[in-house]
């Protein structure tokens, strides 16, 4: 059917969203942010046909934490399997409620370093009536820069920084970096103190960024969600609202000074903090800002696309690999041994 409504399932090492969204179309020329309606300008050239964006119907998050539990224990314990399948549970009545179909269900930092893996798998399958599927960190990032590809073209770096680690893309480069905010408020509290230097230099001795600095930004996850309601001072999640909105590092500078400034009990008021973000998203903020300083950029934009939106998108055609080049020297020696060959022959005669 046209337009049928289409679900995924984000399960991450902080939080799980249930993404219930359509295709739509939209004029071709128009600006590719799902909250742009207006058609634009007519024109001289020849009219083009319209394009299907993804456009989110309902989202909703749950706090699950399943990374604290891979912190202290190295796996997913009986009790935070059942509240996982009680989330779980209300999302599969919203599904029901909507005539949504259930495309897939991704698991991701958490489970990938989970003992137990095929336990949790078989509880939330039961739960859902859909298997889900562990995913690597790369795949993760590739399909959260897709999502954000569709909506704000390409050439853009995307960062989303998870519980547990930290996806980066550029379309051609994916990594994950396995630091996220739950993973860091575990090992340093709520705060980073002077402990958070050392932290840094070692994280970033061995990656490259390469290929990825000095290029537009787009923030993605709870964190600049997080990041993005608290700078509007909105108390409601308004995706239209924070879609593409643009920050500096000095406005980023500004509301981790404001987060940190207040005790834990008024954190958790701000808007956006609540379900245990408050504990959280300082560490959150601390890496985004180190991060942003390794891209050298001074401004990022915040999306409110990510996985849960890659997974609905037919996969793409892997581009073709580029042949290798052959060191000078080689060729040297594959021209000599052409040359060499005929001589040889002709001695022979």
């Amino acid at each position: 059917m046209e337009n049928k409504l289409q679900a995924t399932i984000d399960i991450g090492s902080h939080s799980c969203i249930l993404l219930i969204a359509a295709f739509e179309d939209v004029p071709a020329a128009a600006a590719v942010a799902p909250e742009t309606t207006e058609t634009p300008a007519a024109s001289s050239e020849a009219p083009v046909a319209p394009r299907k964006i993804l456009v989110p119907k309902l989202q909703k998050v749950e706090v699950c934490r399943l990374g604290e539990d891979i912190y202290e224990h190295g796996k997913i314990t009986p009790e935070r399997i059942q509240e996982l399948v009680n989330i779980m549970t209300k999302f599969r009545m919203d599904l029901h409620a909507l005539g949504a179909d259930l495309k897939a269900v991704a698991m991701t930092e958490a489970m990938r370093k989970a003992t137990n893996p095929d336990e949790v798998i078989e509880a939330v399958e039961k739960a859902v009536w859909v298997k889900p599927r562990v995913i690597t960190g790369e795949e993760e990032g590739k399909l959260t820069y897709r999502s954000v590809k569709e909506w704000h073209g390409e050439g853009n770096v995307t960062i989303d920084i998870g519980g547990g680690s930290t996806e980066l893309s550029n379309g051609e480069t994916t990594f994950s970096i396995p630091v996220g905010a739950l993973k860091m408020f575990k090992a340093m509290g709520p705060i980073p103190g002077p402990e958070y230097k050392k932290f840094i230099k070692e994280t970033f001795k061995d990656l490259s960024f390469k290929g990825m600095t000095k290029k537009p930004v787009y923030l993605i996850g709870g964190t600049g969600t997080a990041l993005a309601m608290v700078f509007l001072n909105s108390q409601t999640f308004d995706y239209k609202a924070i879609e593409g909105l643009e920050m500096s590092l000095a406005d980023l500078e500004a509301v981790t000074t404001r987060i940190t400034n207040l005790s834990k009990e008024l954190r958790a008021m701000l808007p956006g903090l609540g379900n245990g973000r408050h504990e959280v998203i300082i560490c959150g903020l601390f890496w985004l800002r180190s991060l942003l300083e390794k891209l050298r950029v001074e401004t990022f934009k915040i999306s409110t696309a990510g996985l849960r939106f890659g997974l609905l998108y037919p996969p793409e055609k892997e581009p073709e690999p580029k042949p290798k080049k052959r060191p000078a020297f080689l060729k040297k020696t594959d021209a000599t041994s052409e040359t060499a060959i005929p001589e040889q022959v002709g001695e022979d005669k």
